[in-house]
């Protein structure tokens, strides 16, 4: 009879993700490219959400210190929980800001000189680096729910810093904007 190891059942667990987490991994980036030139016509202004979904972006901040502080206490239900909570956080960021800009005109900085600068670099960091956080967060996830718990770790000690860059630069970026908000 053929048994299999551990590294073997990992292994098979991962490459029933892969195909799910490339696929998630592109759609996700691309959709919102093409939604975010689509417009609903006749739809009033969806201008109420930017403060909202800046404010889901710092929650989740705040949810992610919380998950690493309570799994390095040995607190492992409630960090999977939290974890759990900041994935619905961000999926709701996303579809928050994707209703936004597809019933409002972007909203341009109208900051000069080196404030513009510094936003435009905390903007392309923070868009750039929200796709490139897609598939660690996704396989982050995958790890930890196939108990495959030595790679999670390794893994999410880079997701943690890309995801929390993301997060809290989601809410800077708000913050500089918010004043040119028609």
């Amino acid at each position: 009879m053929l048994t299999m190891n551990n590294n073997q059942n990992e292994i098979l667990d991962d490459k029933k993700y892969n195909k799910l987490i490339v696929a998630l991994s592109v759609i996700i980036p691309v959709a919102v490219a093409i939604l975010f030139g689509v417009k609903i016509p006749n739809v009033e202004p969806l201008s109420f959400l930017p403060p909202i979904y800046a404010s889901i972006n710092g929650l989740t901040a705040l949810v992610l210190i919380v998950a690493v502080i309570q799994i390095k206490k040995g607190h492992r239900a409630n960090h999977e929980k939290l974890m759990k909570l900041a994935i619905l956080l961000s999926v709701s960021f996303l579809l928050m800001y994707i209703a936004y800009h597809m019933t409002s005109d972007s909203t341009k900085f109208g900051g000069e000189g080196t404030i513009k600068y510094l936003y435009y670099f905390i903007l392309l960091t923070h868009i750039v680096l929200s796709i490139i956080v897609i598939p660690f967060v996704l396989i982050t996830y995958v790890r930890a729910i196939t108990n495959n718990i030595e790679k999670h770790k390794k893994i999410a000690k880079i997701t943690f810093p890309l995801w929390l860059y993301v997060a809290v630069t989601g809410v800077i970026v708000y913050i500089m904007i918010s004043p040119y908000y028609v």
